[in-house]
């Protein structure tokens, strides 16, 4: 009977194989190195743009050949010390290689992992908001509840999160909120969770304590690259002015420095009062619908590959996919894969790997109902 470590690493060394070509390694290995031969001609630098979107392309090839290498030589390390623990029959270093067994199993489920962060967005930033839905002022502090869960849990995973717009509600709360994300692979996490998400508890704002739900939204749309080009005239935009909302003393700004941006054909609307400035909330404003327009036009031509698109059904605001509940018991659940857990409060403190993983990895619920 083979031993737990032969098995360990006999199952590693295959799902190695498997990912060598689902990563598409070799192609990648041969295309940095042909970035590289062209990098050493002399008129490289000829054209500055196409040379730095090349050094960029070549530095990302690496990463994932190399992410792929680490976890090979660790499997191969592993295997030398367990082929010489057996020669010589030596317990230690038995020992030894079954730990470093364990160390190449895990650089190999990162790789299986991030094979399912590889589409075209997954490495860049993204742009997450918020909007508060049906229930009124609960739904507003719902929101609230959640802007504060995603930004603990972009701190959590090292990402940089800078604030872009907030609009109050009106007692308590935020009516709507989005913010920047910028760090590895934080579309890649953070697209797992757009759809409405649902609040069940003893509502603060009820003198008589009754159970109330509420909902809200949130959308993720990827932080594109200033050099992607998105056509948008002028005809087709209406630009507002306003004051921005504050807090009211000195942080109440005097000067109409907000911005809104709509864009006609599409009706996608673009609201910016996080700065002073009124050219920075414009400059950013304009960054934020040049990624929705990217992101409506990449899903149009989607529809059109795949006319069935089953899993639209989960980011529309009439399908919910988490329900946290607080009252009459404490539970979180997430309705498309089927996990749950009663932490609920390390949930909302931004503990929400346990549910984005599963997602990504593909596991789903056969029974698609939503739980009362």
């Amino acid at each position: 009977m083979a031993a737990p470590t032969d098995q360990l690493l006999e199952d590693l060394t295959r799902r190695l194989e498997a990912l060598r070509g689902s990563l598409d390694v070799d192609r990648k290995r041969n295309r940095a190195a042909e970035i590289a031969r062209l990098s050493e001609d002399g008129g490289f630098w000829g054209d500055n743009a196409r040379a730095q979107g090349l050094l960029k392309e070549k530095a990302q090839l690496e990463a994932s050949v190399s992410g792929f290498d680490r976890a090979a030589r660790a499997v191969d390390d592993a295997r030398v010390l367990h082929e010489l623990g057996e020669e010589a029959k030596d317990d230690a270093t038995r020992a030894e290689a079954a730990q470093h067994a364990g160390a190449a199993a895990q650089l190999v489920e990162k790789l299986e992992f991030e094979r399912m962060l590889s589409g075209p967005h997954d490495r860049a930033g993204a742009i997450v908001e918020v909007k508060s839905g049906a229930g009124g002022v609960e739904a507003m502090d719902w929101a609230a509840m959640l802007y504060r869960m995603y930004t603990r849990y972009c701190e959590r995973k090292g990402w940089e999160v800078e604030p872009a717009d907030l609009v109050a509600g009106e007692e308590a709360g935020i009516s709507s909120a989005s913010f920047f994300v910028r760090g590895e692979f934080a579309y890649g996490f953070l697209k797992a969770e757009k759809g409405v998400h649902r609040l069940v508890r003893m509502s603060p704002f009820d003198a008589a304590a009754r159970r109330q739900t509420s909902f809200a939204a949130v959308d993720v749309t990827p932080e594109i690259e200033d050099d992607i080009v998105i056509d948008i005239k002028e005809s087709d935009v209406r630009i507002d002015t306003y004051r921005s909302s504050g807090a009211g003393g000195q942080k109440v700004n005097k000067t109409d420095s907000a911005v809104r941006i709509t864009h006609l054909a599409t009706g996608i609307v673009v609201a910016m009062q996080n700065e002073r400035s009124q050219q920075k909330n414009r400059s950013m404003a304009w960054k934020i619908l040049r990624a929705r327009l990217y992101e409506y036009e990449e899903k149009k031509r989607q529809a059109v590959l795949d006319a069935a698109e089953a899993q639209k059904k989960d980011i529309n605001f009439g399908s919910q996919i988490r329900s946290y509940v607080l009252a009459p018991y404490r539970l979180v659940k997430d309705l498309r894969t089927g996990v749950e857990t009663g932490k609920v409060d390390e949930v909302l403190d931004g503990d929400l790997d346990q549910f984005v993983e599963p997602y990504l990895l593909g596991v789903r619920r056969t029974d698609r109902a939503v739980d009362d």
